[in-house]
């Protein structure tokens, strides 16, 4: 019932703290991402995941930081996204990467129009007073791409093992 219950909501909370925080701060903590890696160590380990496994689930996590942090240096995207797109490739493994990466580029891109035009417009002046949303009005201000990760994620998570081993029944039912 706990491991569940972990499975249900770890992962997926995390992932909405991140695009919550992006949000407000345009900053996605280091916790998160360490959380994110926790968390996933903890369930695989309880799941009975084998060490191979692990080892690929870990492989894709290492193969997105790499390309993410070239990302990041090459100042595409920020220090925190890049974090946050490892710690959930290593939860997604190769089998669900693509999905995963498709979804969140996808998401990305609509959210990157959908601020070129929200920076178009003037702010009303009943909204003056919320910093956060000055900061992401700002013309110069980047793209809070953590919520268009996390989106991708949460997406994409209900299709992966750690869903289709929870017992929803046993939710439902009562």
């Amino acid at each position: 019932m706990i491991l569940d219950l972990l499975r249900l909501l770890l992962f997926p909370t995390l992932m909405a703290f991140a695009a919550s925080s992006d949000l407000l701060t345009m900053t996605i903590s280091n916790r998160v991402s360490l959380l994110l890696i926790a968390g996933f160590f903890l369930l695989a380990i309880a799941s009975g995941m084998g060490l191979s496994e692990i080892g690929w689930h870990i492989a894709a996590g290492a193969t997105v930081l790499a390309i993410s942090f070239t990302c990041f240096s090459l100042g595409w995207i920020g220090g925190g996204d890049a974090k946050v797109a490892a710690a959930t490739a290593l939860w997604m493994g190769f089998d669900f990467l693509l999905p995963y990466l498709a979804t969140a580029s996808a998401l990305g891109g609509a959210l990157t129009l959908a601020l070129i035009l929200f920076r178009r417009w003037p702010l009303p002046y009943v909204f003056s007073g919320q910093h956060w949303l000055l900061r992401l009005h700002h013309p110069e201000s980047g793209v809070p791409y953590g919520i268009a990760l996390a989106a991708g994620a949460l997406l994409i998570y209900p299709e992966t093992p750690w869903i289709k081993a929870v017992d929803l029944g046993r939710f439902i039912a009562g």
